[in-house]
């Protein structure tokens, strides 16, 4: 099983939430939103987990290289829900990773109103049941 994601912008400010289980398998494919997020926004990125069912240390991993890789470019990775089944302690090769309880906390914390812009994958959860939205 490999994961769907959606990044939203907003003021300085981008959100990566991320669905399914984020296991070896689909490493590739979040580091290939990780990417998609370095390109397309700037300030800290939360990384929203609420739709995550689960991850294994292999993608923990990979989101301890992802807040690596923000902050060389004087970037913030901050997670937001994440799962019940663990958390991310990372070793001292990686920066601190703040961590919100859900995404409305990490929002509130960054005072961010309204989104600017959204890109997701096709298979995103919310769209199999919200068929009034279209896709940007």
């Amino acid at each position: 099983m490999t994961i769907q994601w959606r990044y939203t912008t907003h003021d300085n400010l981008g959100v990566l939430s991320v669905a399914g289980h984020l296991g070896g398998d689909a490493v590739d494919r979040f580091t290939g939103a990780i990417g998609w997020v370095t390109a397309r926004g700037t300030g800290p990125v939360v990384l929203d987990l609420t739709e995550l069912r689960g991850w294994s240390a292999g993608g923990r991993l990979a989101i301890a290289r992802a807040a690596q890789l923000l902050a060389v470019q004087g970037r913030v990775l901050e997670l937001a829900a994440i799962p019940a089944d663990g958390s991310i302690v990372p070793d001292g090769t990686h920066p601190p990773i703040p961590v919100h309880c859900d995404l409305p906390a990490a929002l509130t914390a960054h005072q961010v109103s309204e989104e600017q812009r959204q890109w997701r994958t096709a298979d995103w959860p919310e769209e199999r049941h919200a068929a009034n939205r279209n896709p940007t």
